[in-house]
């Protein structure tokens, strides 16, 4: 349910209001039954919402005090427990995949859960080591599906440079190859790599690290990977125009199956540009399906009956679609 005080319990309702998605999967949610109840009871009047007794809800024996948009360490500690206990049932066996809803990870820290956020928790206690921030965006206008995969995420941007090494781009790309192959049947994608430094580097007259080895570690990197094509290292603002297009204009352009940028915001900013309703934050490498909406908790507008259900609703899709697919 993610944090209660923001539009995660408004969102879920919305988007479990859609048959589309109701009959396409058995659907549990996993918070605070009273606090789901009150959010249909304040705002069915003003919005479309399902009613929380239509699906099994299991309550964590943490019992809300929220008020909307007032979040603290309160509703952050009730957060963190409900995607503690997703992840345990997930592991025993009881469900395919899960959809999280949106944490405020300050309010983690307060509560004392130091994780930088929901992704590394996933990962720790599914006992995964090696596993990335993917997210998968589906065009309204051409229906053409944008994948990007983030080669480091939740660190400051003066920390990036140190943090990237040889291993830890082969690991992202083992990764993303086999999440292509497993969850979208691709066998030999197309993959569009970015590099590190305005222009990639410019021969190194705008930083270094490409010259150094980002560029031996590519070349390398086509040759061990084929039969996938790997295209690179492409000026990280130049990356971006062939898939707005495709985006916006011709899903038929000669595009990449797939982007790895190699930090948060040279990823998300296009990807926010072109999707923000529409792209979906999926943790790769799980032994199960993770899906999220790539949106926060939004305590601004939290209660209103106003939020946007779309990015919810897509991720769940996104989430029955891959968990049919790892079945195949």
């Amino acid at each position: 349910m993610g944090d209660g005080a923001g539009i995660g319990p408004e969102v879920i309702l919305k988007a479990l209001s859609d048959t589309s998605i109701t009959e396409n999967a058995q659907i549990t949610i996993i918070g605070d039954r009273p606090w789901l109840e009150h959010t249909y009871h304040q705002l069915h009047h003003v919005t479309n919402l399902t009613h929380p007794d239509q699906f099994n809800i299991i309550d964590v024996s943490y019992p809300l005090k929220a008020s909307w948009g007032k979040g603290n360490d309160h509703t952050g500690k009730a957060s963190f427990l409900y995607l503690e206990k997703a992840i345990q049932l997930t592991l025993e066996g009881k469900f395919e995949g899960i959809v999280t809803a949106p944490i405020a990870k300050y309010l983690w820290q307060q509560a004392g859960y130091n994780y930088p956020g929901q992704t590394e928790v996933l990962a720790l206690k599914s006992h995964t080591d090696k596993f990335g921030m993917m997210f998968v965006g589906q065009s309204p206008r051409t229906g053409w599906i944008l994948k990007t995969l983030l080669a480091t995420t939740h660190i400051p941007l003066n920390q990036v440079s140190s943090a990237l090494n040889p291993e830890l781009m082969t690991l992202k790309l083992e990764l993303l190859l086999d999440t292509l192959k497993k969850d979208f049947n691709l066998d030999a994608p197309v993959i569009a790599i970015a590099g590190l430094n305005p222009h990639s580097g410019e021969d190194g007259k705008l930083g270094t690290e490409e010259k150094e080895w980002l560029q031996d570690w590519f070349n390398q990197a086509q040759k061990e990977y084929a039969p996938a094509q790997l295209i690179g290292l492409l000026p990280p603002d130049t990356m971006w125009v062939k898939p707005s297009q495709a985006w916006y204009d011709d899903p038929k352009i000669n595009v990449a199956d797939a982007f790895l940028a190699l930090y948060h915001d040279q990823g998300l900013i296009p990807v926010k540009a072109m999707a923000f309703d529409q792209a979906i934050n999926t943790t790769i490498g799980l032994p199960f399906i993770r899906t999220s909406p790539d949106h926060g908790t939004a305590f601004d507008i939290a209660g209103k009956g106003i939020a946007n259900p779309e990015s919810m609703k897509s991720a769940i899709k996104l989430a029955i679609a891959l968990c049919k697919n790892r079945r195949r």
